[in-house]
C-alpha cells in the first residue's frame, strides 16, 4: 500500500520546480524564513495554509490526498 503523501516534501518539491524561493514563500505567507522551512518538515499541514500554499503555486496539493485515497480503495 502506498504511504501518505508527506505534504511538506511536496510543497518543497514544487516550490523547487517552479524555481521560487523559500524567501518568496516566508514572504507571500507573512512568515519567517525558519518558520516556512518548518513546513517542510511538516507530514500534514492545516487546510486553510495548505488552501493558501495551493493558490500562491497555482498547485493542487488537496489532489495528492485524493490520489492516495483513491490508490488506497484499490488495494
Amino acid at each position: 500500500m502506498n504511504e501518505e503523501p508527506h505534504i511538506g516534501n511536496l510543497i518543497k518539491e514544487e516550490l523547487e520546480r517552479q524555481g521560487r524561493s523559500i524567501t518568496w514563500l516566508a514572504k507571500q505567507l507573512g512568515f519567517s524564513r525558519q518558520n516556512a522551512y518548518k513546513i517542510f518538515n511538516r507530514p500534514w499541514i492545516y487546510t486553510d495554509l495548505l488552501l493558501k500554499i495551493s493558490d500562491l503555486l497555482d498547485y493542487d496539493f488537496f489532489k495528492c490526498y485524493s490520489d492516495w485515497r483513491n490508490e488506497r480503495k484499490k488495494d
